[in-house]
């Protein structure tokens, strides 16, 4: 591990409405007793110091339980994001959480293809600046738009962005030195828009923001394995998901 001190922050107040399971995607099982939660411990722990997790208030006590073990020894903390008002306003509501570190590897509480691989080679990438990992994909639901080593956009389907075929998406995984990071985030909102279609101030423009406005480096983290980009948002994701354990039980 680097010596910076990194900690994880997952953004995971969601209630998963479109899987119609009400419960927390971080709490879904992939397998028997194994839950998407259990697979990002597994794969963070490594190669971070601490682990924060932001919760809805219905997501807290069940949380809470299943993360018994690690919130006992220190290791992991929760908080609770009082309304979905999107990820930027999970992540910088948690503030007091990380600031003390060096780095904050965010990670979509959902992300349960996320390989090992790509976690270590992020940490070990990550600097003052910001680290994407970026994979091609057929038909992405994100695209990062780079001009040499800026940022200059990010589309989102979700918002009625055109994503071209072939463009580059993320994995759900981010990691951002955290000095001075609080504040860009508090110009950021100064001009931010919300989203045509959400209507929330969404986290992802930041980062454009950050390597044009606050003038941060980018570095890029190549991904091949498309599949690393596929969160858990519908039935077809969890049976996916839990197929690919099945295959490797990593």
């Amino acid at each position: 591990m680097s010596d910076q001190r990194v900690c994880a922050v997952i953004p995971a107040a969601g209630s998963g409405t479109r899987l119609g399971l009400g419960i927390p995607k971080i709490m879904l099982e992939i397998a028997d007793g194994v839950t998407v939660w259990h697979l990002l411990h597994r794969r963070l722990s490594p190669w971070v110091e601490h682990v924060h997790v932001v919760v809805s208030p219905a997501g807290e006590i069940p949380f809470r339980r299943l993360a018994a073990e690690e919130i006992e020894r220190g290791a992991v903390s929760v908080s609770v994001q009082a309304r979905p008002t999107g990820m930027g306003d999970a992540i910088f509501g948690a503030v007091a959480h990380w600031e003390g570190y060096d780095r904050i590897l965010v990670v979509w509480g959902d992300q349960v293809n996320l390989s090992p691989a790509t976690v270590r080679q992020v940490v070990r990438a990550c600097h003052d600046g910001l680290t994407l990992p970026l994979v091609p994909m057929p038909a992405p639901y994100v695209e990062y738009e780079l001009d040499g080593p800026a940022l200059v956009r990010v589309r989102m389907s979700r918002e009625g962005d055109d994503c071209r075929p072939g463009g580059l998406s993320d994995v759900g995984v981010f990691c951002l030195g955290t000095d001075g990071l609080a504040e860009a985030w508090a110009g950021y909102l100064l001009d931010a828009a919300p989203g045509a279609a959400t209507g929330e101030v969404n986290f992802l423009p930041f980062l454009p923001y950050l390597s044009q406005v606050r003038g941060r480096p980018v570095t890029v983290v190549p991904v091949t394995d498309p599949s690393e980009a596929r969160g858990v948002n519908t039935p077809d994701d969890l049976d996916f998901a839990r197929q690919a354990f099945q295959r490797c039980p990593d």
